[in-house]
Parts: C-alpha cells; sequence; structure tokens
C-alpha cells in the first residue's frame, strides 16, 4: 500500500473499537500513515452495526477503516501477544480503547509497551479520564453527549432534551486524539522522546461544549448561567420561507444595513441598531426575520441575500451533499475499488501544497493482512528511528480507565 502524506513513514499499532478511536486512525490513514488495526478473532463489532454488501463490511466501519491494514491476533493467547509485541518494536504510535486496567492485564500497558519503544508515542482513548472518580464507567456517545450538556441546550432550543442527530462525542474525541497524537509526535521529533497521552470522551466533549456556553460562569462571581444566548433561543431555526426552509444569519452591523435597506422591513426601529443591541434582544430579532423570510421564496431570498454578502444555504438533506456541485468541483469525494465495488467517500477535508492527504484504499476484510504484516521485514533501520536522549526516562502510568 503507497502512502502519501504528511505522516507517510508513521506506523500506527491500533487497538481501536467503535469509532473515536477508528475515526482517530482513519484521519492518519488518510495523511499517509500506516495504520495497522489489530483486531480479535471476532473483528470490530462496527463491522456489522449497518448496512452492509457482505457480513463484517458495514459502512460505518468501511468509512472509519478505509485505507487500514487488518491483523487478528488473540491477546488471550502468548503467540497472539509477541506477536503484537514483535509489532510494537517498530512502530511509531500504539493507540486503544481498552479500560485501563484491561490493556495492563494483557501486558500493554505504558509501561511495558515503552521499555520495548521508549520513542513511541502511546495514546489512551478512554470515556473518563483516570484521574476522576468516574474513570471506570463504560462510555458511549448518547450518555457522553448526556453529561456534557447537549440535551439540555437542546431544550432550551426546542422545549425537548434531545440528541443531536450525529455522534458528536465519538468524532470529538476522535479528532481531539489525533492532534494530541500528533503533537506527541511532534514534540518526539524535536527531542526523541516518548511520551503517553490520555483522551477522554468527557472532558473533550465538557471542554467543547463550554468554549461559547461558559459564558457569565466563567467569571467569578458569575455573571449569569453557563449558556450562550444566540446558540439557545428557542427562536433560532431555519426559517420558513414562501415554499420551503432557509439557513440565513444577518449577523454584524454591515450585514443589518444591507439587509434593512433592501428590505424595508416594517417592524425595524433604532433599538435594532447595532450588535450589542440585537445581541440583548436575540430572541425578538429572531422573531421578526421568521415573519420576513415567510414573505418570498428560498430561492428568491438567497438571490437576494448572496448578492448583499449576506451568509445563507438552503436546508440541504445528506443525499444532497453527493451531488453538491461545490464538493465535487473541489474534488472533495474520491472514489475507491474495493472487493464489493467502487466506494465513493468523503476524503480528507483539509489540503497540503506539499504533502496532500488521500483515501490511501478501501477497509480491510477481518484479517485480510495478518500473515502480510506478521513476515515482513521491519521497513526502517534502527539508524532512521528517532534517537531517544540517555536522560529520557518512562513515566509511571496513572491507572484507572474507561471503555469507548
Amino acid at each position: 500500500m503507497q502512502h502519501t502524506g504528511p505522516l507517510a513513514g508513521v506506523r500506527v499499532i491500533d487497538l481501536t473499537a467503535m469509532v473515536m478511536g477508528p475515526y482517530c486512525t482513519q484521519i492518519m490513514a488518510d495523511m499517509g500513515a500506516d495504520v495497522i488495526k489489530v483486531e480479535p478473532p471476532a473483528g470490530d463489532n462496527t463491522r456489522h452495526i449497518s448496512v452492509s454488501p457482505e457480513p463484517g463490511m458495514a459502512g460505518v466501519f468501511v468509512n472509519v477503516n478505509r485505507g487500514k491494514r487488518s491483523v487478528v491476533l488473540n491477546l488471550r493467547e502468548p503467540e497472539g501477544r509477541s506477536a503484537l509485541r514483535d509489532l510494537i518494536t517498530d512502530a511509531d504510535v500504539f493507540i486503544h480503547s481498552m479500560r485501563g486496567k484491561a490493556v495492563a492485564a494483557l501486558g500493554f500497558g505504558y509501561e511495558e509497551v515503552a521499555a520495548l519503544n521508549p520513542a513511541i508515542v502511546y495514546t489512551n482513548c478512554y470515556g473518563y479520564g483516570r484521574r476522576g472518580p468516574d474513570a471506570d464507567r463504560t462510555a458511549y456517545d448518547d450518555t457522553i453527549q448526556a453529561e456534557c450538556g447537549l440535551p439540555y441546550v437542546q431544550e432550551l432550543l426546542t422545549g425537548t432534551p434531545g440528541y443531536v442527530g450525529t455522534i458528536m462525542a465519538d468524532k470529538i474525541a476522535g479528532m481531539t486524539a489525533v492532534y494530541a497524537t500528533t503533537m506527541a509526535l511532534f514534540h518526539r521529533e524535536r527531542t526523541g522522546e516518548g511520551q503517553e497521552v490520555e483522551i477522554a470522551m468527557f472532558e473533550t466533549m465538557a471542554a467543547f461544549m463550554l468554549v461559547e456556553h461558559a459564558n457569565g460562569a466563567l467569571f467569578e462571581p458569575p455573571l449569569g448561567t453557563a449558556a450562550y444566548p444566540r446558540a439557545v433561543t428557542p427562536e433560532r431555526a431555519p426559517y420558513r420561507t414562501a415554499d420551503g426552509y432557509l439557513s440565513a444569519l444577518v449577523y454584524n452591523d454591515k450585514q443589518w444595513n444591507a439587509f434593512v435597506r433592501a428590505v424595508r422591513p416594517v417592524w425595524n426601529g433604532p433599538e435594532f441598531d447595532t450588535l450589542a443591541q440585537r445581541a440583548r434582544r436575540i430572541g425578538t430579532v429572531y422573531a421578526h426575520l421568521r415573519e420576513t423570510f415567510a414573505t418570498r421564496t428560498t430561492a428568491e431570498w438567497l438571490e437576494l441575500l448572496n448578492s448583499l454578502d449576506i451568509p445563507a444555504a438552503p436546508v440541504r438533506t445528506l443525499d444532497e451533499l453527493f451531488d453538491n456541485r461545490h464538493l465535487n468541483e473541489a474534488g472533495f469525494f474520491e472514489t475507491v475499488d474495493s472487493p464489493d465495488g467502487p466506494l465513493r467517500f468523503p476524503g480528507p477535508p483539509t489540503w497540503f501544497s506539499r504533502t496532500p492527504g488521500r483515501v490511501a484504499g478501501p477497509a480491510p476484510r477481518l484479517g485480510a493482512h495478518t500473515r502480510e504484516v506478521l513476515d515482513q521485514r521491519p521497513d526502517r533501520t534502527a539508524a532512521e528511528r528517532p534517537a531517544v536522549p540517555s536522560e529520557a526516562t518512562v513515566p509511571a502510568g496513572n491507572g484507572g480507565g474507561g471503555q469507548v
């Protein structure tokens, strides 16, 4: 498998399952890393949870595990553990999503892995961080959404607590694992030091939600509750037009002034002149705009708002993304051949002028690369691996655990 991209030459031993960890390593594979997905004999459960052209190759699995190599190892057996230790000696990254106690019981805690390869970046993907009392709790996307306040803000917005319609906690935690792991790789390139990294879904989503929603609660004493009013006002929703729905944000003063000059709404007054004034009356602003947008068709509003440089878009279905003119002309989708026929993947959303990433290949069938990987001689000499400073030490682990 030929790898290109900014992570070309990086080898990842991937013991993750479901979505959080595999999404992290999918991004790394797209960016050129050689990702070796180590699976138990039964395989990753995600192989079976959605539509599939053949058993074990479900759509969600195929997308988050594209471009990887699958190796089946039974880590409950000495032979499986021995084979994994051999893979670790030549790896740059070891990433897992097992409970901390479980991975340690198998003999692959940080201390044991770093003893085999002191320069390795060892990434833990947990539900809850090991330093808190909930370290051993099982975590899934729905429960983490509830923990971090997503259903609460949906209740403020719609009147009913609800999950958002995507596995947001898994994916945001997966992206956080990407940047944490690559930051550790960057540190290693400068110093030669490997280290242990931890990403917890709950802590990740708490930080994510509090970016804007901490708001007045940041201050001591608090200046208000933890919620960003514009995001949670019940009037914040796509606008109904004369023939459909429209998303539009008449936000800054330049956009507001252009809108009221062009439309001349009867409800406009001096109390809406500045962004600060409108922010204090945001529910009223949205209600007035809702009345106005109902008077013309979606196409008429899009033509006007685009001419005024006011952000606006129709409300699209997910299926429409595959036919989206911008995405297609930008080369966003990549078609990859697989044993089940062509697969049209959403490609990497990032662009690099010198080391562009790409979808490296289809997702592997269970164990498809076991013999290839285990028989493969290391493709780098010891001299090509980063040196480890003589004073570098292996820090003690914190214990605890979590499950994603």
